[in-house]
């Protein structure tokens, strides 16, 4: 059994979650349950970043107090995580987590014992939307590239990390492989970066500029820059500094997966491995770089005015399966991806109502009605074997970084069901069941009948546990309605034949017209 440890990002909480967010959220999900249907051992983490400067200065704007308003939106990301059915272990909020100065702490002091920390006086433009400092030649006509908004120039004197130190150790482990990033295009931008050459970075900022707010650095009176900070909660949840048991089994014994933005990939693929190998820690295994989601082709964001809130769609279509069928279908896995209510409708009604729970339903009413809902010997047939392929695509997409092309294979998969349904028109079998026939052309007919529901529900069966990852919730309804439990590991065996499936399996109802 391999150990997995897999996390999110965690996002500022100057506002209330967005649906880019939930992106993230479900992708990283997906990951965690498939790693554990294949028998992995896995510890997956998801968090907030309490003490960014950004966060101070929302607060003062919406004027409360900078605790108060950061416990009332990081509540909102924890909440959001149990409506999306989030499988994770582990949730680490920076700012009330008692493990995360002791791990920051923990950090800094393992960087700074091996010469990595110095004082430097040091003048640059900075963006608190990123929370980083930018050299002239990275702006975006004078301003943020990431964000758009001018930046501020200041002056102080700080602690920096020998960032440059590590340049030519970064670069062999991302073209090695060692170090994973996913895509391509974003393993090439990195590399980029660390062709370019590397300076070093200010991780300390004055606690007058930081209004007080974040961790302290050990025996001084400055704050940690926010993102050596927010960085080292992917070891605060395994006890770095305190109990490190879990650390000992999850990151320094196994694979370590993060799941992140690309606009922060630059940290999490340079910044954070360099700390790593200063402090005498592996460094990631793999990271795995999602788009942006957009509304009219613009980023949604928080600043943005045009954020889409998850919790609403998730209570209209009362599961949260809707919304990460979507996310996940429609919203290629490493790639920009544009977000429309109407499409998401479509989505809902038109592939998992229209195709999936159509079958289904149509599927189990003739089961019911000519079998008694039992299911007969599945026969051997090019279909039956089909299906028994569809679990390999599905792996392949996860291996690729391409959920997307798992669910479109899935689901390409139950477009060929219904056609072989239709075709084979096994409700005129069953109509014909009920009229006067020879012993033998009752017997061929009930054959006949009986081995076509016996391969859909074959094939339907494996939907639902391919299906597992993508729409939890879902596929358990469905394994329920098939009469089959929810398998533990992927390899446990899946027996259809003589088990009573139930008469109607209404899996995903149109919703009423808002």
């Amino acid at each position: 059994m391999n150990t997995i440890y897999i996390t999110t990002s965690i996002p500022y909480v100057n506002a209330a979650p967005h649906v880019g967010f939930a992106l993230e959220l479900v992708q990283a999900d997906a990951y965690a349950r498939h790693f554990r249907l294949l028998g992995h051992d896995i510890r997956f983490q998801c968090g907030t970043d309490d003490n960014s400067l950004k966060n101070v200065r929302s607060a003062q704007a919406a004027g409360a107090p900078v605790k108060d308003f950061v416990d009332a939106n990081a509540d909102r990301f924890a909440h959001l995580g149990g409506l999306l059915d989030i499988s994770n272990e582990e949730f680490v909020r920076t700012s009330r987590d008692p493990r995360h100065i002791a791990c920051v702490h923990g950090l800094w002091r393992a960087c700074a014992g091996n010469g990595d920390l110095y004082r430097k006086a040091y003048e640059g433009l900075y963006c608190v939307g990123c929370e980083q400092f930018y050299e002239p030649s990275e702006l975006d006509d004078g301003r943020c590239p990431e964000h758009g908004i001018a930046l501020e120039t200041i002056r102080e004197e700080n602690w920096f990390f020998r960032l440059s130190r590590y340049g030519d150790r970064l670069l062999e482990l991302v073209e090695t492989g060692e170090l994973r990033i996913v895509p391509a295009h974003r393993r090439n931008e990195v590399l980029a970066l660390l062709r370019r050459g590397l300076t070093d970075i200010s991780v300390s900022r004055s606690s007058e500029r930081a209004r007080g707010w974040g961790v302290l650095i050990p025996d001084g009176d400055e704050v940690v820059y926010v993102w050596f900070d927010a960085l080292a909660n992917y070891l605060t949840g395994l006890g770095h500094g305190s109990d490190e048991t879990l650390l000992q089994r999850y990151w320094n014994g196994g694979q370590r997966i993060h799941v992140v933005g690309k606009g922060i990939s630059k940290f999490h693929a340079i910044y954070w491995p360099a700390i790593l190998l200063s402090a005498g820690l592996p460094p990631p295994s793999s990271i795995l770089v999602h788009g942006y989601i957009t509304v009219d082709g613009r980023k949604i964001g928080k600043s943005a005015g045009n954020g889409i809130d998850p919790e609403r769609i998730i209570q209209s279509y009362e599961t949260p399966d809707a919304l990460r069928y979507y996310l996940l279908r429609h919203i290629r896995s490493a790639d920009d991806g544009d977000f429309s209510a109407e499409r998401l409708e479509a989505a809902w009604s038109g592939e998992l109502a229209g195709q999936l729970g159509n079958l289904a339903n149509r599927v189990l009413a003739l089961l019911s009605t000519s079998f008694d809902g039992i299911v007969p010997p599945v026969p051997d047939s090019d279909f039956a074997d089909e299906a028994a392929r569809l679990p390999g695509k599905v792996a392949e997409a996860f291996d690729a970084y391409e959920l997307h092309i798992g669910l479109a294979d899935i689901f390409a998969f139950i477009g060929e069901a219904n056609r072989r349904f239709t075709q084979r028109a096994p409700w005129a079998d069953a109509k014909a069941l009920l009229a006067d026939l020879t012993p033998e052309d009752r017997k061929a007919t009930a054959a006949r009948l009986g081995a076509s529901l016996a391969e859909q529900v074959y094939g339907l069966a494996v939907v639902a546990r391919c299906l597992l990852p993508f729409l939890p919730s879902s596929a358990a309804k469905l394994h329920s309605r098939l009469g089959i439990p929810s398998p533990r590991l992927y390899r446990d065996p899946l027996i259809v034949g003589g088990v009573k499936a139930a008469p109607q399996a209404v899996l995903f109802p149109q919703r009423a017209a808002a």
